[in-house]
């Protein structure tokens, strides 16, 4: 591939063209190892938080165990609107690569990874004013609102290299380099296992060692998420022109996906604070399941990400009997996943009980978690594969009202109806309600998408009698490019 900048008027380098490899094949193939690269990269940026809070239940004060909870709550409303530009950025470009259209996703991998730049310094500065307010918000009190304020006063303006080590992560799974893509938050992973014993214990810097070590963390995934799309020489020398002409196409599917994945994020707060009445302990407790359910369950997590390009790439195509191929083996990848890893919870329920200090009604609290995960992940799952489909298929606020639905009518009033009668228990199981109503209407609707654009693009193409086959694979690609992309991506 030729190398050097590219000027202004002239055709960009392409990717590979074999990068558009999702359009034939083994759909369980790719489903599976997209997926299960996919939940590995994705379950390092958890297993960050997740080691931190261990590393800190060491230090034998469920205050301080709370306190880093909250932290997490707070850091994952910036990690949930990394997320959401990481699946906008991935639709896009993965599209535009499976309409055949290269340079246009070199253009557009280059102004994504800009707008995820700058929101994430815009979010840096808006939080940090109101750590205070937000941390009272979900339930921190007297005791563990200083440690809370001071780990983030830390960590939090790292999201300034996280946002671009993610968006380089999504723009790998989008030509379907998953291992690169898998070794972004990986490595970020392994220096958080080195760094927080050290910082925590040898340094003897308590929870301001746990917040250091997260910082280095994130340096890492930019740094090889970095390498990973010069290797593939994804990004081109960028235009103001073409930054802000394409602001609006990913900001119509970024919003709506960022709003999608701050629901768990309003939800998770909901469910902090209702727990938050019964005392510290299940607060930690709670804190513990927070930090593992997304190591534990990361590959449903990681369905939306690694699901998205596999469809948006046979959109592009028109492959439209591959795209609901998808849906199913996703379906039944989901439900296998969850059996496996419900096993293991409750295999290692006791065990992990121990190893994170958990006494009390936080222990009681962990338990009953273990027993009632696979029911409810399962359906979770679905939401998930379900919000794949409608974010990479033009249809994302779709995605946005489900997962505002369950955040809201599906979390709220469960969750204080079964606090009420079961105590910190109920909590757990009002959310486990909701959990089921919403993901299984979430699947029958992604289902229903794929058969209304199919119907569409049909009827257009009925409308347009058949043409020399240069016009004609313009026509295609532009009716496979549906309502999501503007007139700037034709």
């Amino acid at each position: 591939m030729p190398e050097g900048p590219v000027r202004r008027g002239e055709e960009a380098p392409a990717p590979p063209r074999e990068a558009a490899r999702f359009v034939e094949g083994s759909i369980l193939r790719h489903v599976v190892v997209m997926s299960g690269t996919g939940s590995i990269g994705l379950m390092a940026i958890f297993v960050v938080d997740l080691l931190s809070l261990l590393y800190v239940s060491k230090l034998g004060d469920p205050r301080l165990t709370a306190a880093v909870g909250f932290a997490t709550i707070v850091q994952f409303f910036a990690i949930s609107i990394n997320i959401g530009l990481m699946i906008a950025a991935g639709a896009l470009v993965s599209r535009a690569i499976g309409a055949g259209d290269d340079a246009l996703a070199r253009r557009l991998a280059t102004s994504a990874t800009l707008h995820g730049l700058v929101v994430s310094v815009v979010l840096v500065v808006v939080m940090l004013p109101l750590l205070g307010p937000l941390l009272r918000l979900i339930g921190a009190d007297a005791e563990t609102l200083p440690v809370a304020e001071r780990f983030l006063w830390i960590a939090l303006p790292s999201n300034v290299l996280m946002a671009p080590g993610m968006m380089f992560s999504g723009l790998l799974r989008a030509v379907g380099a998953a291992r690169q893509a898998m070794y972004v938050t990986l490595g970020g992973g392994l220096v958080t296992a080195g760094l927080d014993p050290l910082l925590i214990f040898g340094a003897g810097l308590g929870v301001d060692g746990a917040a250091l070590a997260t910082c280095a963390a994130r340096a890492t995934f930019a740094l090889i998420g970095w390498q990973g799309v010069q290797d593939h020489r994804m990004l081109t020398r960028p235009h103001l022109s073409d930054v802000l002409s394409d602001a609006p196409v990913m900001l119509k599917i970024a919003l709506p996906a960022v709003l999608t994945n701050l629901a768990p994020s309003v939800a998770s707060a909901f469910v902090a604070h209702a727990l938050a009445r019964f005392g510290p302990e299940a607060v930690a407790g709670n804190a513990v399941i927070d930090r593992l359910t997304p190591v534990a369950f990361g590959g449903l997590f990681a369905m939306s990400g690694s699901i998205g390009p596999i469809l948006g790439q046979n959109w592009g195509a028109g492959r439209f009997d591959r795209m609901r191929g998808v849906l199913r083996t996703g379906a039944y990848v989901t439900a296998t996943y969850v059996i496996v890893v419900w096993a293991a919870l409750l295999a290692a329920c006791a065990p992990l009980s121990a190893l994170f200090e958990l006494h009390g009604s936080a222990r009681d609290l962990f338990a009953f978690f273990c027993h009632v995960s696979g029911a409810i992940w399962f359906f979770n799952g679905l939401l998930f594969l379900s919000n794949a489909s409608f974010n990479n298929l033009g249809f994302p606020f779709l995605s946005t009202g489900l997962n505002w639905g369950r955040a809201t009518l599906g979390t709220m009033p469960p969750a204080l109806a079964g606090a009420a009668l079961y105590g910190p228990q109920g909590v757990i199981a009002g959310v486990g309600v909701g959990s089921l109503l919403f993901g299984g209407l979430a699947i029958g609707l992604a289902f229903r998408t794929v058969t209304r654009l199919e119907r569409r693009a049909l009827a257009l193409r009925a409308a347009n009698p058949p043409s020399p086959p240069e016009a004609q694979a313009h026509t295609e690609a532009s009716l496979a490019a549906g309502p999501a992309q503007s007139g700037a991506l034709v």
